[in-house]
């Protein structure tokens, strides 16, 4: 189980301007409704909005109902290796997943792809602080890539792993084109599991249609879990924005 203490840092998947933006707003349309009545209407949507978040970041935070470790755990319950050789965590944020990796397999190496931009609370630093604490130095290491373009060779890795990444990549148009380039790292033979927004079909089409592309590309067996459907996800955060098209692709190369 992915473990967190006081010494690590893992983020939370919703950041807190989230919540103080909307509130600030409600603040000022409150401030307002003397000049137009109206305005209570903003206000009430601003500061519901921010209560919404509040405990969707409660819901995910380990104090809450931990909802984000164990959404990184259904991603490494379906990654298939045998923690025999090398790893890839493609945007690995502050190092869960690849700290998590490397504590489940002690004989194998993994890596952490993130590129770290000022959207999120996450840092290079983090993750070797993190994974220092976490014991597991000496089994990981952490480059600045994105995830469009993996500085690897073709069959690098036997194994790859991916959580709420691929629909945050600026510089893909083409999401399934990321999908491609991260199986394109892995050996024949190898093992992967992608968490992201795959019922999203504005962003990856029909899933089945997914799934028969990745098989055209050599893929000898892949499957596909909806994450939302999971006991442990609340009926709140199955909306569309939060896990309600999430979905895990995961099979063997």
């Amino acid at each position: 189980m992915i473990k967190e203490n006081t010494s690590t840092n893992y983020g939370n998947w919703v950041s807190s301007k989230f919540i103080y933006i909307p509130f600030l707003m409600g603040a000022f349309f409150l401030g307002l409704i003397l000049v137009w009545p109206g305005f209570a209407i903003l206000a009430a949507l601003c500061l519901l909005s921010g209560t919404y978040f509040v405990y969707a970041r409660h819901a995910f935070s380990p104090c809450g109902g931990n909802i984000q470790v164990k959404l990184w755990e259904m991603v490494l319950e379906r990654l298939d290796w045998n923690g025999k050789g090398k790893a890839l965590d493609i945007g690995c944020g502050n190092g869960p997943l690849t700290i998590a990796l490397a504590q489940r397999y002690p004989d194998g190496h993994v890596t952490g792809i993130d590129f770290w931009g000022k959207k999120w609370d996450y840092s290079k630093a983090a993750c070797e602080r993190n994974a220092q604490t976490a014991g597991v130095a000496d089994q990981t290491d952490f480059q600045k890539a994105s995830a469009s373009a993996l500085p690897f060779e073709d069959g690098t890795f036997e194994a790859a792993v991916s959580n709420f990444v691929f629909h945050e990549v600026s510089d893909a148009e083409d999401k399934r084109e990321l999908l491609k380039e991260a199986l394109r790292v892995v050996k024949k033979g190898g093992y992967f599991a992608f968490q992201d927004l795959f019922l999203f079909e504005e962003l990856y089409g029909e899933i089945d249609d997914l799934l028969e592309t990745i098989r055209t590309w050599g893929i000898t067996e892949v499957a596909f879990v909806d994450t939302s459907a999971s006991d442990f996800v609340p009926t709140a955060l199955k909306l569309p924005f939060m896990v309600g098209k999430a979905g895990i692709i995961y099979g063997e190369k």
